[in-house]
């Protein structure tokens, strides 16, 4: 059975979608992709769509749900390399990508996702210093 693979970088997954998604694989990848965030105990999720020119709506909404799920898991969600005419497409369908973030690239991609885990971090740093006996 085909598989995407999904690349461990630290704290991060990585996945390069470099064939066009038939329902099965994207199902697949949505499923793989959250097992392994479970797994690793990674807190950003960064897809690469940049060698696809077309996504339906059904890949659109696999996309969401994985943001979604990793949202739920802890982890955050980077698309990057979104063609215009892809994101015209999600627009037009009406697609949100809710739990989802987008960069131009993988470099822009892997900023903000330290930015978004850097943040959360210092958060929970301050929160567990507020409950410090003096």
């Amino acid at each position: 059975m085909d598989r995407i693979p999904i690349l461990r970088m630290g704290n991060f997954l990585l996945v390069t979608i470099q064939v066009d998604l038939y329902d099965r694989l994207a199902l697949n990848l949505e499923s793989d992709l959250v097992q392994m965030v479970s797994k690793t105990g990674a807190r950003g999720v960064l897809i690469d769509i940049s060698a696809l020119s077309i996504v339906d709506s059904f890949m659109g909404r696999i996309i969401g749900n994985i943001g979604s799920m990793s949202k739920i898991m802890d982890a955050e969600t980077v698309v990057v390399g979104m063609q215009p005419a892809v994101a015209i497409t999600l627009i037009e369908l009406g697609l949100e990508l809710k739990g989802v973030s987008t960069a131009l690239n993988v470099e822009k991609g892997m900023e903000l996702l330290r930015s978004k885990i850097g943040s959360f971090e210092d958060f929970e740093e301050e929160e567990h210093d507020d409950h410090r006996p003096e």
